[in-house]
C-alpha cells in the first residue's frame, strides 16, 4: 500500500489548541462499520453503544514532563525528548542532533545530563546522577509541535485514570473521559481493564517510506495484567480506547508474552486478533496510527469519514475529537 494513501487535506484551524470543556463535552463521530453508516454524538454518548459483556480496555500509562530544553558546552541549544529508561541510561530524541558526541556535557539551569552514545536516527542514550529527579525539576510536559504550549495545556496532557509514569506522548484518545463517564461505562454492565504501554517514537514517527511495508516501528514496552487477559479472553466484545491499547492487546495475542516490547506495525492487510471496537481520535497524515485505523475498519470508509469530519468541523489531533469504529477488526 502506498503511504499517499494516508494523506487527507486538514484546514489549519481544525487543529484543537486545548481539549473541550468539559472533556466530555467533545464531539463523537460513530462510525458502524458493517452497515458502513456516519453519526454524529458527544463523548458522554459514548455508554449508549456498549453494554454487558463489553470489556473496555484503557491504558494506564502516565506522561513525564520529557521535554528538557539544554546547552551544549559551546552554548547552543539543544532539546532532549525522554523516550525510555534503559537501565542506567535514557534513549533521547535530540533536536538538534548532529552536534551532540559522546562523553559531551549538557547543562539544564543547573541540572547536568552527559551523552553517552549514538543510537542512531537522532536517538542517543544519556547518563545523569538523578534522570528522572532532573525531569522534575527542569523537564516540561512533551507537548506535541502543533499545540502552543503554555500552563494550561501541559496540564491538561493526562488522563484522569494516569498511574504508571514513563510515557513521552499521551495516550489522546483517553483524555476525553471523565470520572462520569467511567462510571456510566460500568453502570451500563460494560467492564473496565487496564494495560500500560509507554508512549515513544513508535507512536508518533511519522511514515516516511513510499510503501508502508518498508516502515519500522520503534519499540516501545508494554504490560498486560493477568485480570486484564482473563478479562478479554472471556468478553463478548473488546473495546480498545486509542490505538496503544489496540497495539498492546494484538502484540500480546501475537506473541504469548504479556510483558515486553512491541514493534508491531498495523496496517492494511494485517490478521486482528482481540479488537472488536476501537475508540481513537483522529489523526495526523502518514501516520502509523491512521494506517492502524485504516487496518482497522477500511481504507476507503476511514478515508470517508474523515472527509466528513472536516466538513462537520469536528476538531482534530490530540485535544481534539473522537471516533468510535464498531463492528471492525476481527468482527466479522
Amino acid at each position: 500500500m502506498l503511504t499517499a494513501a494516508l494523506d487527507y487535506e486538514l484546514p489549519e484551524t481544525l487543529i484543537a489548541q486545548k481539549p473541550a470543556e468539559p472533556r466530555d463535552a467533545s464531539r463523537l463521530l460513530v462510525v458502524d462499520v458493517p452497515r458502513r453508516e456516519i453519526s454524529h454524538h458527544t463523548f458522554r454518548d459514548l455508554p449508549r453503544f456498549l453494554g454487558g459483556g463489553d470489556v473496555v480496555v484503557l491504558n494506564e500509562t502516565k506522561v513525564i514532563p520529557a521535554r528538557l530544553p539544554a546547552r551544549r558546552p559551546g552554548g547552543g541549544r539543544v532539546e532532549l525528548l525522554f523516550l525510555r529508561d534503559l537501565g542506567g541510561s535514557w534513549e533521547v530524541l535530540a533536536r538538534p542532533s548532529k552536534r551532540l558526541r559522546s562523553g559531551m556535557k549538557l547543562s539544564a539551569g543547573t541540572e547536568v545530563v552527559e551523552v553517552a552514545e549514538s543510537l542512531g536516527d537522532g536517538r542517543w542514550a544519556v547518563r545523569g546522577v538523578d534522570l528522572p529527579g532532573t525531569l522534575a525539576r527542569a523537564g516540561h510536559m512533551p507537548l506535541p509541535p502543533y499545540i502552543n504550549s503554555n500552563g494550561e495545556a501541559e496540564a491538561a496532557y493526562q488522563t484522569v485514570y494516569a498511574r504508571h509514569p514513563g510515557s513521552a506522548a499521551a495516550p489522546t484518545a483517553g483524555l476525553h473521559f471523565t470520572d462520569r463517564v467511567l462510571a456510566e461505562v460500568e453502570r451500563v454492565g460494560a467492564k473496565l481493564a487496564y494495560v500500560t504501554l509507554h508512549v515513544g517514537t513508535g507512536t508518533f514517527t511519522p511514515v516516511r517510506a513510499a510503501k508502508l511495508e518498508e516502515h519500522r516501528m520503534h519499540a516501545e514496552r508494554y504490560h498486560v495484567p493477568v485480570e486484564t487477559a482473563r478479562a478479554v479472553k472471556e468478553a463478548g466484545r473488546v473495546v480498545t480506547v486509542g490505538t496503544t491499547v489496540a497495539r498492546t492487546l494484538e502484540s500480546w495475542a501475537a506473541s504469548g508474552v504479556p510483558e515486553g516490547e512491541s514493534e508491531l506495525f498495523i496496517y492494511p492487510g494485517y490478521r486482528w486478533r482481540t479488537v472488536d471496537v476501537l475508540l481513537t481520535n483522529f489523526h495526523l497524515p502518514r501516520s502509523t496510527l491512521l494506517a492502524m485505523v485504516m487496518s482497522f475498519a477500511g481504507v476507503e470508509l476511514v478515508r470517508e469519514a474523515y472527509r466528513v469530519a472536516v466538513e462537520e468541523s469536528y476538531r482534530f489531533y490530540s485535544f481534539g475529537d473522537a471516533m468510535l469504529l464498531l463492528g471492525g477488526g476481527r468482527s466479522p
